[in-house]
């Protein structure tokens, strides 16, 4: 983490200091201790106390002199020397050196001299000791000499204007006019082309903005070209040119900055705490063109995801539980380099006191359920009983979870320069500091007004904020001793082990079963409404995104105001999701390849436990078949049909390959012989589906003409029609002597009396077990392993997912902007992928409810088989696509039929393919590897 800069102590005496002039433009802005800085110059400083010279030390000190929005900062060189801190409203008099009057002291005034007189000053880091400020009262007369004499009556000039800036009564007049003088000195400015890395790039992009870190803003200007982005810093801190190649670019987030839809911030790696620069820009659309620019660039879309892209990876096991909450934090605008956001992580472990740490105990944990406040039953109860007394606006808690004094309360020993800048240059009282673990947790739970949350360096590798290693002087706590590391519970052996073992708690068993309540809490739908309240979440309505409109607010000091309270009382994460969060899949062991997990059933669901055990040899077939899906091969295709083929079923030795097509006949092609053996027609309609029921004798078809044929294939007769429904039957499904068959009437009809082995002496009788209705027409079905779930697409493009057991539907998700065109649950039933005519594939968390990942193709893709992980789709220009679903990307281009890809079949053992097309065509795959 950025540790700001330095400050320290003063010793008395005069100081004569020679230094470079360090930025060669005059214009130049940084904020450093919340004071924005216009110049950073070489000078020689004089000091005088009450007018009257001390000594003259001829000795040359080299440093900076940083004129701010607020005050102007001296900084040596010579670490020894405290940095000088000179509050602008505290200045009586500035002008160039002698007409102040001061000039008798020497018998000549040099020409590039500014003489400051004022009655305050800061003594900040003598010694490179981090301490308190010293402060030093009484008339003074400092003055510096510039290296570059040319730049002084400009320099003069903008200390003459903050001054009168400072020195206005309204905080919001001060604020305009400081905003006025740093926007005319850019307005003057512009990206020194010279600092390209190639005389070839080509310039996209060039505009105002400010690099962020914690406590200082930095003005200059953005450029983006072909090749990479730049910041310029008006005044060449902290380097000149700050540059970052495109091609190095793995994630960018739009951010709120100060409420206002301004910032933008740019990831060179995949899971790092700390972004590689933070911008933000004074006009909304700058900022939204600059993120086009580099979205556009980066290669197959790796820009800013959604929650939902990473909900899929985070519950197959794929990220981690930390790395899960940074990806969080990152999509819900929260940054290490905005204190008012900082990433926020919560406290998982309850017992602090133990010898040991049991983490198979589920009494060792906190309740992931309530918010902080909620812990303790008595203190909430008091909470209760104030909020149902409150007038509106209500509020259960009068401090937030995170905000900047809590951040810098955890991280003192590491940044203890922003604790001093945040609290008027002097650190908390000593029994306020973080001393303990155990007390720091007793306090949220017992405290009046503590409801903080962790941040993330409790589940890092970073052990220094635990550690005093700077040795600060922290002060003295009231039983005497001084306060120096945190105390850890006992059963940390070390800083080092504390941080393993809160890591180990965090992706433990209980904590991954129990995390996506407090995502519920903090990112999800009990952040706000009716689910908040009811969940004891309640926060000042100011701390939430939209609680205010501070374009609306026309006076400019409420406005300041009101910002300021904000920022300093805490923020709550953008929402990321408005239903409940899927739970983790808890794996009960890994496949050895990785890429699926076996996972414990969902708690309170129709899903049945037993579906998710298979043989071990049949796993890792499969897993292999699937990790080289990416070879497929053409071995045969053969021309049968005379129009598009609908549905492809294959005998259980796989002899025999059945289809049907719109030319309305159900073929049977002997794959041995090569050759065409039968061809069925049972109507002049075209044939939308077909099956094979178990023992190979029977062959059952849907049709346009509404109806749904049984053929024998041992009497090579037709034997049975179910005329069920009043529109085509568009699809069917057989499990356990029960048929399910979907129709363009808008029904899903469940029919029972259907055995595996029918005879063709008798008709059978068919009862109507159940019949799930639709709003429209339904195009496709798809039942679960046990069959004790269905999910049903429609024509206009809402995925439904149906208890069986009950007839009664779970969810009704309208994700597709057209037909749905194919759906199936994974094989654990957990998730639900859908195509559709838009292009999308959708996964869906079959307990919630929740579109948990959508990609995006340029076409339909019309059918698909998949295990969870990896989808093989075919395309409606005839390719067989291979998308890695947690990757986000699609990994191979397979060429295939000359139309579109209809129907897709894949054995069990995962290594044989027969795809059929529009082209008439049925094709065999075998997977080389």
């Amino acid at each position: 983490m950025n540790n700001g800069i330095g400050l320290a102590n003063h010793r008395p005496g005069v100081n004569v200091i020679k230094i470079n002039y360090i930025v060669l433009s005059v214009n130049a802005l940084v904020i450093y201790f919340l004071v924005k800085m216009y110049y950073d110059s070489l000078v020689t400083f004089i000091m005088f106390i009450n007018n009257n010279p001390l000594y003259f030390d001829p000795r040359k000190i080299r440093g900076s002199l940083k004129i701010c929005s607020k005050s102007v900062i001296f900084e040596p060189d010579t670490i020894s020397q405290p940095i000088i801190k000179i509050p602008l409203r505290d200045c009586i008099k500035i002008g160039k050196y002698g007409e102040n009057g001061s000039n008798r002291h020497f018998a000549k005034a040099k020409s590039g001299e500014i003489s400051l007189i004022f009655s305050q000053v800061y003594f900040i880091k003598e010694h490179n000791i981090v301490a308190p400020y010293k402060i030093e009262r009484g008339k003074m007369e400092y003055v510096f000499e510039l290296d570059v004499s040319g730049k002084l009556e400009d320099v003069v000039e903008t200390l003459l204007q903050l001054h009168r800036a400072s020195c206005l009564d309204k905080l919001g007049d001060q604020t305009a006019m400081i905003t006025a003088i740093l926007q005319s000195r850019l307005a003057r400015t512009s990206f020194d082309k010279n600092r390209f890395q190639s005389v070839s790039e080509k310039l996209h992009m060039e505009c105002k903005a400010e690099m962020v870190t914690p406590l200082v803003t930095n003005p200059g200007h953005v450029c983006i070209t072909d090749t990479n982005l730049y910041f310029q810093p008006l005044n060449g801190h902290p380097k000149p040119v700050v540059q970052i190649t495109l091609q190095d670019v793995r994630r960018i987030y739009k951010r709120r900055h100060g409420l206002m839809p301004l910032g933008l911030e740019v990831f060179c790696t995949e899971d790092d705490l700390c972004s590689d620069i933070y911008l933000k820009f004074y006009e909304p659309q700058d900022r939204d063109d600059l993120y086009f620019y580099i979205a556009t660039y980066l290669e197959n879309h790796v820009a800013e995801r959604t929650a939902e892209s990473y909900t899929l990876q985070w519950q197959r096991g794929h990220l981690s539980n930390y790395q899960y909450l940074l990806h969080l934090n990152n999509l819900a605008d929260r940054s290490c380099n905005d204190l008012s956001q900082y990433p926020v992580f919560p406290w998982v472990i309850d017992d602090y006191c133990s010898a040991e740490l049991d983490l198979s105990n589920p009494g060792t944990f906190r309740d992931l359920s309530r918010p902080v406040g909620a812990l303790n039953k008595e203190r909430l109860e008091r909470l209760l009983t104030r909020y149902q007394e409150m007038p509106e606006p209500k509020f259960m808690y009068g401090s937030h979870y995170s905000s900047p004094g809590y951040v810098l309360f955890y991280l003192v020993r590491i940044a203890p320069e922003y604790m001093l800048c945040l609290q008027n240059g002097r650190f908390d009282n000593a029994d306020r500091m973080f001393n303990s673990i155990a007390e720091t947790w007793k306090n949220c739970l017992d405290g009046a007004t503590d409801f903080k949350e962790l941040i993330p360096e409790f589940y890092g590798d970073d052990v220094s904020f635990l550690v005093n290693s700077l040795k600060l002087d922290l002060g003295k706590r009231q039983g005497g001793q001084m306060v120096d590391d945190v105390e850890l519970p006992p059963w940390a052996r070390s800083p080092e082990d504390f941080l393993q073992k809160s890591k180990d708690a965090l992706e433990s068993n209980y904590v991954s079963e129990h995390l996506h309540e407090w995502i519920d809490l903090i990112f999800g739908y009990k952040q706000k409404g009716t689910d908040a309240i009811g969940a004891h979440n309640v926060f000042h309505p100011l701390t939430y995104e939209g609680g205010v409109d501070l374009n609306s607010i026309e006076d400019p000091d409420e406005k300041v105001a009101m910002l300021t309270q904000i920022l300093e009382f805490g923020q709550t994460p953008k929402q990321l999701f408005v239903t409940p969060h899927p739970r983790r899949i808890t794996p009960k062991f890994k496949n050895f390849s990785q890429t699926c997990s076996h996972n414990a059933p969902l708690a309170d669901s129709p899903v049945s436990p037993g579906e998710e055990s298979f043989e071990d040899l049949t796993e890792e077939s499969k897993s292999l078949a699937w990790n080289n899906i990416t070879k497929l091969q053409l071995h045969e295709q053969y021309k049968i049909h005379k129009e598009a083929v609908t549905g492809i079923a294959v005998s259980c030795n796989g002899s025999s390959v059945f289809t049907t097509s719109q030319d309305s006949t159900l073929k049977m092609f002997s794959k041995e012989s090569k050759m065409l053996q039968r061809s069925i027609s049972f109507s002049n309609m075209a044939l939308s589906s077909c099956l094979l029921l178990p023992g190979d004798a029977t062959v059952i078809s849907s049709s346009w003409d509404n109806n749904v044929y049984f053929y024998s294939i041992a009497f090579a007769r037709r034997q049975d029609t179910l005329m069920g429904h009043d529109d085509a039957v568009s699809k069917i499904c057989w499990h356990d002597n029960r048929l399910y068959s979907a129709s363009w009437d808008s029904t899903v009809k469940v029919w029972s009396g259907i055995p595996a082995e029918m005879t063709c002496t008798r008709r059978q009788r068919f009862d109507m077990l159940a019949e799930l209705e639709h709003d429209v027409s339904v195009d496709t079905i798809s039942l679960n392993a046990a069959s004790t779930l269905l999910v049903s697409g429609t024509k206009e493009g809402t995925v439904n997912i149906w208890d069986l057991t009950t007839a009664t539907i779970l969810h009704q998700i309208p994700c597709h902007s057209g037909t749905v065109c194919d759906t199936a649950f994974s094989p654990d039933s957990r998730h639900v992928l859908s195509t559709g005519e838009d292009g999308c594939l959708n996964v869906i968390d079959v307990q919630t409810g929740m579109l948990i990942s959508s990609l995006t193709s340029d076409e339909p893709q019309r059918c698909f088989i998949w295990d969870g992980n990896s989808v093989l789709s075919g395309s409606q220009s005839g390719e067989l696509l291979v998308w890695d679903l947690l990757g986000g990307k699609i990994s191979e281009r397979i060429q295939g039929h000359t139309g579109a890809v209809t129907c897709i079949w894949m054995n069990e053992q995962c290594s044989s393919i027969i795809t059929g097309g529009e082209d008439r065509q049925i094709m065999f795959w075998k997977l080389q590897y």
